[in-house]
């Protein structure tokens, strides 16, 4: 029983992990902070973008939530949910859906799919505004985004103009 509330604060920092980078991805990413994203919106030569900086953000916070659980141990495992959420991330973002890897590798089916999918139609848009699918390891169908993708293009006028191949999915 005893790892029953290490496992709840991990696992629970996870999923608030998942609503808040998709939350932050959408209002701030596509907002205010555009400065940084925007590297990651367009093609770029080398291994690190600006958008990395965000990475950086996150893990430092993770660091400081380990040093601090030396006063309040729970904080070690909302750490260690944190640092969880970025080693998914960085598979299921990075790795996979944008190729940052020296292999390469597209699933056909599955869950996996659904997130290759959700995140290349989250590019389709040219610039930062008419996107969809913000979040990270979790993803509407890719018909549903698909829709909203149409439906955002048809309400905007002169939207059309601004969109990109949605790389035949």
């Amino acid at each position: 029983m005893h790892y029953l509330i290490p496992l709840m604060l991990v696992l629970g920092t996870v999923a608030f992990m998942e609503w808040f980078a998709a939350w932050s991805h959408e209002h701030i990413m596509h907002g205010w902070g555009w400065n940084w994203h925007k590297s990651h919106h367009e093609p770029h030569d080398g291994w690190f973008e600006k958008n990395d900086l965000y990475a950086v953000v996150f893990t430092v916070f993770a660091i400081a939530l380990f040093a601090a659980a030396n006063w309040f141990w729970p904080l070690r495992w909302i750490a260690v949910g944190l640092t969880t959420y970025g080693v998914l991330y960085f598979f299921m973002h990075d790795g996979l859906v944008h190729q940052r890897w020296p292999f390469k590798y597209v699933p056909r089916t599955g869950y996996l799919k659904r997130i290759y999918q959700a995140h290349r139609l989250h590019h389709a848009v040219k610039g930062r505004d008419g996107c969809v699918s913000f979040g990270f390891i979790y993803a509407e169908p890719a018909a549903q985004l698909k829709k909203k993708l149409q439906d955002r293009t048809q309400d905007a006028p002169g939207a059309r103009d601004q969109r990109q191949c949605s790389s035949g999915l």
